[in-house]
């Protein structure tokens, strides 16, 4: 992919960056439960002035739904052991897509996560 939106610039070095974060902010938010927040933020400010800014911030943001919605149910399983498994799993994953995502953000890149439910347009 070289440029994001095929006939487009390439992002220039501020909507990496702000691609980057709405990624790897999310990992740091997650440790007091506001990991939708940065991508939340991202979205409807820096989100009106960039397309690239916006595509990432609502991927990055849908991601953090479906992984509130993947750790609410391993935290319902914990009573009968599999939550233990796979409670870390979830947050393994979600921060390894998260890097994984915001490197791409970084090369100017557009990533899709693998798993992921898409609420938000």
């Amino acid at each position: 992919m070289g440029s994001f939106i095929s006939g487009s610039p390439m992002p220039t070095q501020d909507e990496k960056t702000m691609g980057l974060l709405a990624h790897m902010g999310t990992i740091l938010a997650n440790f007091v439960g506001l990991g939708f927040a940065v991508p939340l933020v991202l979205m409807l400010t820096k989100g009106k002035e960039s397309s690239f800014v916006r595509a990432h911030a609502v991927e990055s943001l849908n991601f953090q739904i479906t992984v509130f919605i993947a750790a609410f149910v391993s935290a319902l399983t914990l009573c009968i052991g599999i939550g233990a498994v796979l409670v870390p799993i979830v947050g393994i994953v979600a921060i390894v897509f998260a890097i994984i995502a915001g490197l791409k953000a970084n090369e100017g890149q557009l990533y899709k996560y693998p798993v992921n439910i898409r609420l938000v347009k």
